[in-house]
């Protein structure tokens, strides 16, 4: 079942994007900032609170839910799960960033690609070169599609497979939710009692994406140039400051041949609306690296294999769920 309902949650997603400004993300930053203002104030205990209220609460709800609606109905189980997927898994949350971009550097508008980029992440590129925007493009749209699409269907199918239905999918859009939340808003309003929710969350993150993020890798690895995936993942993802990011951009890079990693565009200091920012999912993410890997400086044709890499994961992970689907099927 857990087959069925990524499909029909992808195929409703591209049919029917869902609205960056929809009121279920406006209730998630609700609940979030409603924890943070009620049970944080300052101290370690607090932060563990304010993560388990906007995280694990969250994710036990549904797995209950689930858990009483497959009792009643496996159709309505079934449902449920493509729905909470259609909310939380998906390339349309962020492919219209990358798009746009495409577009703009295809029709030779460098400067409106810097301004989109810099919407999209909230970095300042109005310097950047052309080689630069393609990179900050490659690198945030690599980490986007794991975010939005890799790391919810693998926390999906963990806990799916427990019987926990769409549980695992909540937990990892949430604790990601939460790691860019009090990012951000530590960084517009510098209050110091969030600074050890921000660390919390950024670290429990970490955690819950330490596999996701090396199967990524490895995806990227076998549907890419295999050899020189494996060889840049062991050899750069040292160069990245967080870990996972390091693994998936690595081993991406080495299985298109493309280098990425190096200087960090500066992030903009506005006062964007938080609510607004969080929604979209164009909260600043800082990729720092120490350096950069081997490799072919991108270009324009790199924009269209790393379209080809990420949908050729997406038909190994599905292709691989199918088979054990059917295995479990069958004993």
């Amino acid at each position: 079942m857990s087959f069925f309902a990524v499909l029909f949650a992808l195929l409703a997603e591209q049919l029917k994007p869902l609205s960056n400004l929809n009121p279920i993300h406006h209730g998630l930053t609700g609940w979030v900032r409603w924890a943070g203002r009620n049970f944080d104030a300052g101290e370690d205990m607090h932060a563990r609170v304010v993560w388990g209220i906007t995280v694990l609460a969250p994710a036990a709800l549904t797995a209950i839910i689930y858990v009483f609606t497959n009792r009643y109905s496996t159709v309505l189980a079934l449902g449920l799960d493509v729905a909470v997927l259609y909310l939380t898994l998906g390339f349309r949350q962020f492919s219209h960033h990358f798009t746009d971009i495409r577009d703009a550097l295809e029709a030779g508008r460098e400067d409106r690609a810097r301004e989109l980029l810099a919407h999209w992440q909230n970095l300042d590129a109005s310097e950047l070169p052309r080689t630069e925007i393609l990179r900050h493009v490659l690198e945030y749209s690599l980490l986007a599609a794991h975010r939005h699409v890799f790391g919810v269907f693998f926390w999906f199918v963990a806990l799916s497979s427990l019987g926990l239905g769409p549980a695992g999918a909540v937990l990892y859009r949430m604790a990601e939710f939460a790691s860019r939340y009090w990012s951000y808003r530590s960084q517009i309003t510098g209050v110091s009692t969030h600074d050890r929710l921000m660390s919390l969350s950024q670290t429990l993150f970490s955690l819950v994406d330490h596999a996701p993020a090396r199967l990524t890798a490895f995806g990227f690895a076998v549907v890419g140039n295999f050899e020189d995936a494996v060889d840049a993942w062991r050899r750069h993802a040292v160069l990245w400051v967080r870990p996972n990011e390091g693994t998936i951009l690595s081993a991406a890079s080495g299985a298109l041949g493309v280098r990425l990693g190096g200087q960090v565009a500066p992030s903009t200091d506005g006062a964007r609306d938080v609510s607004r920012t969080i929604t979209q999912g164009d909260a600043p993410d800082v990729i720092e690296a120490q350096g950069s890997t081997t490799g072919a400086a991108p270009q324009m044709a790199h924009l269209r294999s790393v379209v080809g890499l990420i949908w050729r994961s997406v038909v190994l992970w599905m292709l691989l769920l199918a088979l054990l689907s059917l295995a479990n099927l069958i004993g």
